[in-house]
């Protein structure tokens, strides 16, 4: 069995974990309506047996009299329901499954090799054991069955007396396989998503020959613990400069013992700008979206890398366009095919062929690089610093990699798309996401993976965007993470233990140990190294990290190092209004084109089809590229309104164009052109003649 042969048995996995909670959920509701019913029921009873008026011998004809018999029978059976612990733990409704979940878990311990990074709880044994079991070798659970490894959660069902029962024990060690392959405590040899921790970063033996590399890529000094005491140092400095700023008590200011930030004041726009934005809204072109696709592939040549990657030569680009817009827009295959034209199977090839995630990442670059070297954008920004954010989109139908949120999709299930903007506006990388995980994860990926020549050395997120982990590993990166921090008052700062230092009214409560990060900074440059030269993904080393069932011990030094930089950050934040601006702008370019990206996408009830997880990303992806064509159309016009304002003598100050946008899409239109004809063709009897079934087109595809 395949790696993903195994994700879809432990999703499966997930999904039975689920329903059962589901059911036990009903069945607690039930209860608790059956208990209700009962007390009513024997008020009633204890009533009529303690009233006076009642001769004993009538008690019981004057209980049946009351009450019919069926409600007394049906109170009795409640108060025996409410007394069996045997459901009162959604395992027990998951136990139901054990037929179900067998189908596919004995093949799958009879056909992958499990083995384990932690040998302390003897969950190896026990694993061996239920391969055993359920692939009919073994025919009885052990009473000396390892046990060491059973949380308290699992105990009381797994040992309902003394001894374990098999089928319970069977569920707690599947469901401890899938929490530990998670994490990576137990691993598949030669698998990549299911590997063994060590073995997704620099192995030991080669690491002292590409240590000199890496820290030349990462900019760091032959001796790394200069850039730990750099930090250090930097920290003693910040700590007297905000208790000076809390003393003044300006806009950073203690309030019975709390920090208050006031909030940034929107900047009034000068009336320079509105004239110049009325200028632009009436000189820019009205334009059709297809004719935008058509102008900037001949500019950018766009096209010839989506076309590159078909075996078939394809000299027109029109049905390349066509399966580009369907993909970006969420336009069904079959109605573009009739807005178009084009014959269906053409389209469909189209899709197929080209719309892959290498040759629209490759389409994308070059026009990414081709705004970054738009005179306008750099009065925008020079491309070095970005932000990411998550969209929320809902799907339809089941969906593997689909999460139920319900703030943003009701009873539904959705995705998020992880969006990377540089400061000019371009989008440099997106990708899906499942909608319940934190954005922290997945922010390293695209600032890393990034190919453009747009250089990358500052990232803004929003306040769920980080973690102590990816402060700590954009700094050993060289990189500068800079987000916006609307919980300020309740983060925990840290102090330097071993140093008498003195320290702000704030919430130092944490604590850096030097030494402890200094003795082990070799295997920090080690995990960085490994992500700069492409070993693992930032969000595949990072996931495994966060699920592990104890805290590792990179995971604590990284979190160390973390907290330090921070710690220096959060002080830098306070002394700095510039600082906050500066990520609020950026943070405010990315929602501008989150509101051009659900322009973009109108096709479809804004529902996500695509079932499988490579096809969305052909999906993110065509939307990215369609975003980024139309932002550089929008840049290239806006150069050519400024020119000739300025030709005609107006004056157009340079910090009026520091605040335009291309972001913008009231000028386009994306519907297209209908027509009404003044007459239609007919046949004599007043009615369009019907087409051939040859000629019909698949419906909704």
């Amino acid at each position: 069995m395949h790696c993903p042969t195994l994700f879809d048995a432990l999703h499966y996995w997930a999904g039975a974990q689920r329903k059962a909670q589901r059911e036990y959920e009903t069945h607690l509701l039930a209860i608790r309506q059956a208990r209700e019913t009962a007390l009513r029921v024997f008020a009633q009873v204890a009533r009529t047996v303690v009233d006076e008026q009642i001769p004993a011998g009538l008690v019981r004809e004057a209980v049946f009299e009351a009450i019919p018999r069926e409600q007394v029978e049906q109170a009795l059976q409640a108060y025996y329901a409410l007394s069996d612990t045997r459901l009162d733990s959604p395992l027990a409704f998951l136990l139901r499954r054990y037929a179900h979940l067998k189908q596919f878990s004995a093949r799958l311990l009879r056909q992958v090799s499990f083995a384990s990074a932690f040998a302390g709880d003897r969950f190896a044994e026990a694993l061996a054991l239920v391969v055993d079991l359920q692939t009919g070798t073994r025919r009885r659970l052990p009473a000396d069955a390892p046990t060491d490894f059973i949380t308290p959660s699992w105990h009381g069902f797994v040992h309902p007396q003394q001894a374990p029962e098999r089928l319970p024990y069977e569920l707690c060690v599947l469901a401890t396989l899938r929490e530990r392959l998670r994490s990576g405590d137990v691993f598949v040899p030669g698998s990549r998503k299911y590997a063994d921790l060590e073995s997704y970063l620099i192995p030991a033996a080669q690491w002292p020959g590409l240590r000199g590399e890496v820290l030349r890529q990462l900019g760091l000094p032959e001796d790394p613990r200069q850039r730990l005491h750099a930090r250090l140092a930097e920290l003693e400095a910040l700590l007297p400069q905000v208790t000076n700023l809390l003393a003044e008590g300006g806009e950073v200011r203690l309030e019975d013992g709390e920090l208050v930030l006031t909030a940034l004041q929107a900047e009034e726009l000068p009336a320079s700008l509105q004239a110049l934005d009325e200028q632009i809204r009436a000189r820019m072109p009205v334009v059709e979206l297809t004719d935008i696709l058509v102008e900037v592939d001949g500019w950018t040549g766009f096209s010839e890398l989506l076309r590159e990657s078909s075996a078939g030569a394809v000299d027109d680009p029109e049905s390349v366009y066509a399966a580009l817009l369907a993909a970006a827009c969420n336009i069904p295959l079959s109605d573009m095919a009739r807005s178009t034209g084009l014959p269906y199977q053409t389209v469909w090839w189209a899709t197929h062929q080209f719309l892959h995630e290498q040759p629209l990442r490759a389409a994308t670059t070059r026009v990414v690089n081709q705004q970054h070297r738009q005179w306008l954008a750099q009065h925008w920004g020079g491309g070095g610093l970005s932000s990411s954010d998550g969209q929320r989109f809902p799907v339809s139908g089941a969906v593997r990699n689909a999460k139920a949120l319900p703030r943003y999709f009701g009873y539904g299930r959705g995705v998020t798309f992880y969006t990377h903007t540089a400061d000019h506006y371009a989008q440099y990388g997106s990708k899906v996401i499942p909608a319940t995980e934190r954005d922290a994860t997945y922010v390293l990926d695209e600032v890393l993976g990034n190919e453009t020549d747009v250089v990358i050395v500052e990232h803004a997120t929003d306040t769920h965007g980080y973690t102590d982990l990816v402060f700590g590993l954009f700094d050993l990166l060289g990189l500068q993470y800079s987000p916006r921090l609307r919980d300020i008052g309740d983060q925990k700062l840290c102090r330097i233990r071993g140093r008498e230092l003195a320290y702000p009214g704030l919430h130092f409560t944490g604590h850096v140990q030097p030494g402890y990060i200094e003795a082990r900074l070799d295997d920090l440059l080690r995990v960085a190294g490994s992500f700069k030269l492409g070993y693992v993904t930032a969000s595949l080393f990072i996931s495994k990290l966060q699920a592990y069932p104890r805290q590792h011990n990179l995971t604590y030094v990284l979190q160390q190092y973390g907290r330090l930089i921070k710690t220096n950050f959060i002080l830098r934040y306070l002394l700095s209004q510039p600082l906050r601006r500066k990520i609020h702008t950026q943070l405010n370019k990315g929602e501008r084109l989150h509101a051009l990206r659900v322009f973009l996408w109108f096709g479809g009830d804004g529902l996500i089809r695509r079932k499988q997880e490579e096809a969305q990303q052909e999906v993110v992806g065509a939307l990215n590229l369609v975003t980024n064509l139309v932002v550089l159309w929008n840049t290239v016009y806006l150069q050519q309104v400024v020119q000739t304002l300025r030709a005609e003598g107006v004056e157009v100050r340079d910090e009026d164009l520091a605040r335009l946008s291309p972001a913008r899409y009231e000028h386009i239109n994306r519907l297209g052109k209908y027509t009404f004809p003044s007459q239609v063709e007919v046949e004599p009897n007043g009615l369009r003649s019907l087409r051939k079934p040859s000629e019909a087109a698949p419906m909704g595809a």
